[in-house]
């Protein structure tokens, strides 16, 4: 598989983004992507597509319907730097 990450591992050419690099990336984070994992991915996708911005945590919990503290136990830290990671997306702002 073939694409290019910058030095934190997110995709440099979002057009490139596929479910299958997806999955590669969360693999190099030693991580699996489940069902639930793709379905906020996806949802943040669409928000991006939708916006042109990465949504932040509070609104995007709030359009999902999901309590913040679920999508931490989800993704152990960081959720919506991990989302955009996999999901093709920029790095959140205010993300360290």
């Amino acid at each position: 598989m073939d694409f290019e990450t910058d030095g934190e591992g997110f995709l440099r050419n979002r057009s490139e983004w596929t479910p299958e690099i997806a999955r590669e990336i969360a693999r190099r984070d030693g991580r699996d992507l489940t069902d639930e994992i793709m379905s906020y991915i996806d949802a943040a996708r669409a928000m991006y597509d939708r916006d042109g911005t990465v949504p932040p945590i509070r609104r995007f919990t709030k359009d999902m319907g999901v309590d913040k503290k679920q999508l931490f136990q989800v993704f152990e830290t960081g959720p919506m730097k991990l989302i955009c990671k996999w999901g093709g997306l920029p790095k959140p702002t205010g993300c360290v």
